[in-house]
């Protein structure tokens, strides 16, 4: 198991969408979400820098090839052609990615 984050700019004028938006998540995206292997998905919001922080814990061994698979996936790509107005990417992101990738510095159990 490896534990991962990322993080996102959201726009203030669509915190209450984005907020509705995962409140009533589809189905058929939460199911992709566990075929990718990925469990204890959350996403924290930090205002009032509007951020997004996700955090989850990825149980499969190739990564790249779940997130392709996701990326494939139709109603995962109508999910993300509508929550993908609320964000805002940050300058820093790493090239091809949309949220920005982060490094784990320290857990406990």
């Amino acid at each position: 198991m490896q534990r991962m984050g990322m993080m996102i700019g959201i726009a203030p004028e669509k915190i209450a969408e984005y907020k509705t938006l995962h409140a009533d998540v589809w189905p058929q995206v939460l199911e992709q979400i566990a075929a990718a292997n990925i469990r204890n998905y959350t996403i924290f919001l930090r205002e009032p820098e509007n951020l997004l922080f996700g955090t989850w814990e990825y149980h499969g061994t190739d990564f790249a090839a779940d997130m392709a698979r996701m990326a494939e996936h139709e109603p995962t790509q109508r999910w993300w052609a509508i929550c993908g107005p609320c964000q805002r990417p940050l300058d820093s992101r790493a090239e091809g990615e949309w949220w920005a990738m982060m490094e784990e510095v320290f857990h406990v159990d």
